[in-house]
C-alpha cells in the first residue's frame, strides 16, 4: 500500500488499458471478470491485478481492473460490475467489514466474489475463496526481526497500523503475540509497545504518525509499520528528527523501495509478499469455480523474513 491518492482519470484509464490488452485476440472472449483493488498506486496491488488479467486473458475472459481507494467508490464500482452482469468479481476491500453489504449484493445476483489480499470479515457476505499473504505468520517474522535487532535491551516501541484493513490487523496480532511470548520469559529484554498510531499503509501518513510517536516517546527504540510505504515514511521523519540511527525500523511488504531500504541499512527487515502468487492463484480459484470444481475457502501464501544479506544479494536490486 503505498499512496492512496489517485485522480479518477488516472484510474479509469489504467482500467480501459486492461481491458484493450485482451481485446484483439482471435477467440471469443467467455465473459468479464471486475477487479476492484485497494489503490494501483501502490505497485503491489497493481501487480496482483496485473496477474489476474493475464492468467484469466489465456482461459478467454477479460478484466476491468479499477482502484477502489475508499468504501464508497469501491461501493459503486461493485454496483457497475453487476450492473454489467460481470461473471464474476474480485476484491481487495477498501473496508473489511463496510465492503459486506455490497458483497451480498453480488451474493443476490449469483455472481461469484473472490477476495485477494485483504478479507471481508462481515458475516453475511459470502466470498467462494480468499487469497492472501499469510499475514499473521508475517507479523510473528515482524515481532523475530525486532526481538533480533534490540536484543537484551529491549525497549519502547511503537506501531504504525491500519485498522480498516483486515490484513494489517493480523500482521499486529501476530506481532503482538511474539512480543507477548518474548516478554514473558524470564530474563528477557522487555519490549513494550507505547504507541499505536495510524499510518494507513500511507508514506505521508507514516510519517506523520513516526513524528507524533517520536514527539510523545523520544526514548523510542523501534518502530513496526504494516507495510513499505508508511515504514519509508517512518524514516523519513527518523531522519528529519536526527534519530534515523537510535531507532530500529521494522516494514512488510517487500516492493522494490523497501527492498533498497533494507539494502542501505535504512530498514532492519521485512516479510516479504509474494502479491504475483496471489494474482495467479485468484485467477485459477475464479477458473476452477467455473469449472464446477471444489475451490479452498481460504487460501494462504507464506511470507519470507528478508534482512539486509537478502538484500545484498537480491539479482531484483542489481
Amino acid at each position: 500500500m503505498s499512496e492512496r491518492k489517485l485522480t479518477i482519470g488516472g484510474s479509469i484509464l489504467w482500467a480501459m488499458l486492461v481491458v484493450v490488452a485482451g481485446c484483439f485476440e482471435g477467440e471469443p472472449k467467455k465473459g468479464t471478470v471486475g477487479v476492484s483493488v485497494l489503490t494501483v498506486t501502490n505497485p503491489f496491488f497493481r501487480v496482483i491485478g496485473d496477474n489476474i488479467t493475464a492468467e484469466l486473458k489465456k482461459a478467454g475472459y477479460e478484466t476491468v481492473v479499477v482502484s477502489g481507494e475508499d468504501l464508497p467508490t469501491q461501493q459503486r464500482q461493485v454496483r457497475d460490475f453487476i450492473s454489467a452482469g460481470y461473471a464474476a468479481i474480485v476484491l481487495c476491500p477498501c473496508d473489511s467489514s463496510g465492503i459486506g453489504p455490497v458483497i451480498e449484493e453480488a451474493n443476490a445476483k449469483g455472481i461469484p466474489v473472490f477476495t485477494a489480499d485483504i478479507a471481508c470479515t462481515a458475516a453475511n457476505a459470502k466470498v467462494v475463496s480468499h487469497i492472501a499473504t499469510d499475514n499473521l505468520a508475517g507479523g510473528k517474522q515482524a515481532a523475530e526481526a525486532m526481538i533480533e535487532a534490540l536484543g537484551e535491551a529491549g525497549g519502547k516501541i511503537a506501531i504504525l497500523d491500519y485498522k480498516d484493513v483486515e490484513s494489517c490487523q493480523l500482521r499486529v496480532q501476530g506481532f503482538k503475540e511474539v512480543l507477548a511470548a518474548h516478554n514473558a520469559k524470564a530474563g528477557a529484554g522487555q519490549i513494550e509497545i507505547v504507541a499505536e498510531l495510524p499510518g494507513n499503509g500511507d508514506t505521508a501518513k507514516g510519517y506523520k504518525a513516526a513524528e507524533d510517536a517520536l514527539q510523545a516517546h523520544p526514548d523510542l527504540v523501534g518502530i513496526f509499520a504494516i507495510n513499505d510505504p508508511s515504514a519509508l515514511g517512518a524514516r523519513a521523519a527518523l531522519e528529519k528528527a536526527g534519530k534515523a540511527e537510535q531507532i530500529t525500523l521494522i516494514g512488510f511488504d517487500g516492493q522494490v523501495p523497501g527492498k533498497r531500504a533494507i539494502r542501505d541499512g535504512k530498514i532492519y527487515a521485512d516479510p516479504i509478499q509474494h502479491p504475483d502468487q496471489i494474482g495467479v492463484t485468484t485467477a485459477r480459484s475464479i477458473l476452477a469455480h467455473f469449472a464446477g470444481e471444489p475451490v479452498e475457502k481460504f487460501q494462504l501464501i507464506p511470507t519470507a523474513l528478508y534482512r539486509q544479506a537478502d538484500a545484498k544479494n537480491d539479482p531484483e536490486l542489481k
